[in-house]
């Protein structure tokens, strides 16, 4: 449903409709409220070649939400191993099958994943799609990184940019990818090939940390020598490589809103999603941790006592505070991997690669952290 009137009032108003936006519609919209979903930042991009990492937790929000597009023929793929190297002959694995998970994580293609949300949104009673934000007392901010509602608002932002961008294409490799996703550390760059296509798929989507000026040599490259320097860079794992279409690139950084939580023109405003934090993604935790915004805001107002308003600023602290550290958490995590295997000190790189190793044999340690990053519970 759509509508231009902004005469009208909303319980809550989310400005942007990307996933975290639109997921956070459908879960307040089960609570009977008015949702005014205002489009911007996080639109639908059609040529979008990013795949996205989705951990046990995303899916199973997502499937609640009959969003999950799983009858769609390759749209996703469940990971059954994941190989880490470094830049020596340190190596990390996991195994779905030994931790008893049906899978580490799903590859999901984004725009089938946009075009089941945005069915899920026309059936959901209460959600109203508006070009023009109503009147409300509550406005939850889904804009992304760039979000220009925070930015009016003067809500600080801390950012610190990575000397690197991120290089996104889809591949095909002459070998099958076996639903193992891979990634490299060597010479300060991190590269992942991340299988789709389902099971017996050959499509693969990379997403490539390098230094700025080498991606932008990179996007200009022709399409084989692009192939090539990924093959290489991947250690043949795969055979042959081919490009299909145009690279991709943005600029990384981690960023951290200092509040969650703001006084706005009317009410009360929420940051979530990139709008509030953005980790590197060599993790590939960067959606896992806005749908988690989503998930644990609308439990804070579910669960609000009954005479609570929904825009009180104590109540929706329950969800910054809830939410804030497990953000903080991964940030460290990717910050300091990132950061660790970018020096070049030979000395280092022994140490990290021995590390590696190491905990590759750590047993409940690596249990835990892999549950940890599938949105587990021990």
């Amino acid at each position: 449903m759509s509508s231009n009137a902004s005469a009208r009032r909303a319980d809550v108003v989310i400005r942007g409709a990307g996933v975290v936006g639109q997921a956070l519609a459908l879960l307040l919209a089960q609570d009977r409220l008015r949702v005014a979903l205002l489009a911007g930042a996080g639109a639908p991009r059609p040529d979008d070649v990013r795949a996205y990492a989705l951990n046990t937790a995303s899916r199973d929000l997502l499937r609640a939400l009959r969003a999950w597009p799983d009858d769609v023929p390759g749209a996703v793929t469940p990971v059954h191993g994941m190989q880490v190297h470094g830049d020596a002959d340190g190596a990390l694995r996991f195994d779905a099958a030994e931790l008893g998970a049906e899978a580490l994580t799903w590859i999901v293609d984004v725009p089938a994943l946009e075009r089941r949300l945005g069915e899920a949104i026309g059936f959901a009673a209460g959600v109203e799609r508006v070009s023009e934000a109503p009147a409300t007392r509550l406005t939850v901010v889904c804009e992304g990184r760039h979000s220009a509602t925070r930015e009016a608002l003067g809500i600080e932002h801390e950012v610190r940019p990575y000397p690197h961008k991120a290089v996104a294409a889809r591949l095909r490799a002459a070998q099958p990818h076996g639903g193992i996703a891979r990634q490299w550390f060597a010479d300060g760059e991190v590269l992942a090939l991340l299988p789709l296509g389902g099971d017996g798929g050959h499509e693969l989507a990379l997403v490539w940390s390098l230094p700025a000026e080498k991606a932008d040599d990179w996007l200009r490259a022709e399409p084989a020598a692009f192939a090539q320097a990924v093959q290489a860079r991947s250690q043949q794992a795969l055979g042959d490589l081919h490009l299909l279409g145009a690279p991709q690139a943005w600029p990384l950084q981690l960023s951290r809103a200092r509040r969650w939580i703001a006084p706005g023109p009317e009410g009360t405003v929420v940051l979530a999603g990139d709008a509030a934090h953005a980790v590197h993604p060599l993790a590939g935790q960067g959606l896992n941790l806005g749908l988690a915004d989503a998930a644990e805001l609308a439990r804070v107002l579910h669960a609000r006592e009954y005479w609570r308003e929904l825009d009180d600023p104590k109540l929706l602290r329950r969800y910054e505070r809830a939410r804030a550290a497990d953000v903080q958490a991964m940030a460290w995590v990717t910050d300091g991997l990132f950061s660790l295997f970018g020096l070049a000190d030979t000395r280092v790189q022994m140490l990290r690669n021995r590390g590696l190793s190491g905990f590759d044999r750590s047993g409940p340690l690596k249990r835990w952290f892999a549950r940890q990053a599938m949105g587990l519970s021990l």
